[in-house]
């Protein structure tokens, strides 16, 4: 049987992950050691979702094992050699405010944790499809130079904008300010590239907006979308945290995700990169979030503000999804940012 090793398995791209490709026949190896609840505390644990995984997936196996942990790692790799096809990359300390606070660790997670994986790689199935979960937050700021205009509910770009349609993969990420979390992923986004246009393996990173899903375990320092939607339906109101709450992100579906990672399996490239995010078809302000969810759930949530943002935060993200769209042509989105909003709400 072709494996598929999952790092960070119990987490929403992870979990999301170990169900397409066990339901595709793959047998699927999960390294996840539940380090979002040391990062978040009981609001991030992935133990239920682990238990889940396993009662619904028989050609599933989970280990214990920190991506840091190089040697731990090599037994896996050891074990299953050239039977591995595929290695999915979702493991990450994935939270600005952790990364500033704690630098050390952020970098060891992100960074060492990438580079063990892609050697390992290298030294036993050097043939399998790398996949890395990278970020946006590659670009720091420099999304906040653009020429954004204020509107009722959100930061915007003109429509002749030559980015109106997103960020592509051709915007710089120098000369601007990161946060530390930004910093530790442009390490293994680079390096990713790196061990496929250099050594040739099959790598890609995917700079990922916000993604969300069913499986998202929101805490209060990472995961927006499915944080917002439990804490407006628990408390019914909601902390703003800089930019007047008209910051746009674009939202993807971690299902709509895994089928990205499904299309670059079936025609793998060398050290590629994709901005894949909602893109134009699914993105939306805070405030136009918590709007939904009112409107959705018949409610009045509370909003506070706060002035000062996040260092490193964008105003204004979307994803450019055509160089995608181009390679792979038969992917399509099936969520936009309503119908997440209305998943997260019945899961909640």
């Amino acid at each position: 049987m072709s494996v598929v090793i999952i790092t960070g398995s119990s987490g929403l791209v992870g979990s999301e992950s170990v169900n397409f490709f066990c339901q595709k026949g793959f047998d699927v190896i999960g390294l996840d050691n539940n380090l979002r609840e040391f990062f978040f505390g009981k609001d991030g644990s992935t133990k239920k979702v682990k238990e889940t995984l396993k009662k619904k997936n028989r050609n599933f196996k989970s280990y214990n094992i920190d991506v840091r942990n190089f040697n731990a790692l090599e037994k896996i790799f050891r074990k299953y050699k050239k039977k591995i096809s595929l290695i999915i990359h979702c493991a990450a300390q994935p939270s600005h405010d952790y990364g500033k606070n704690f630098p050390i660790i952020d970098f060891n997670v992100n960074a060492k944790g990438t580079l063990n994986l892609l050697e390992l790689t290298k030294i036993y199935c050097s043939e399998a499809k790398f996949i890395f979960m990278s970020t946006n937050k590659v670009y720091g700021d420099n999304p906040n130079n653009l020429s954004i205009i204020e509107t009722k509910k959100r930061w915007e770009l003109k429509r002749n904008h030559p980015f109106y349609k997103g960020i592509n993969e051709q915007f710089s990420i120098d000369n601007c300010t990161h946060s530390f979390f930004g910093v530790s992923k442009s390490y293994a986004d680079l390096i990713v590239q790196e061990y496929g246009k250099n050594i040739g393996l099959n790598t890609v990173s995917f700079r990922g907006g916000c993604i969300t899903g069913p499986n998202h375990r929101g805490a209060k320092l990472h995961g927006f979308l499915s944080y917002l939607v439990k804490t407006s339906l628990r408390k019914k109101e909601y902390t703003i945290i800089g930019y007047k709450g008209k910051q746009v992100r674009d939202n993807i579906h971690s299902m709509d995700l895994v089928n990205c990672f499904w299309e670059f399996y079936k025609k793998p490239r060398k050290g590629e990169v994709y901005n894949i995010g909602g893109g134009r078809f699914s993105n939306c302000s805070i405030i136009e979030a918590l709007d939904l969810v009112e409107n959705i759930k018949k409610i009045k949530i509370n909003k506070k503000f706060l002035r000062t943002p996040r260092v490193g935060d964008h105003m204004w993200y979307i994803s450019d999804l055509e160089k995608f769209k181009s390679h792979y042509p038969k992917w399509r989105q099936k969520y936009n940012t309503k119908k997440i909003i209305e998943e997260l709400i019945e899961k909640n």
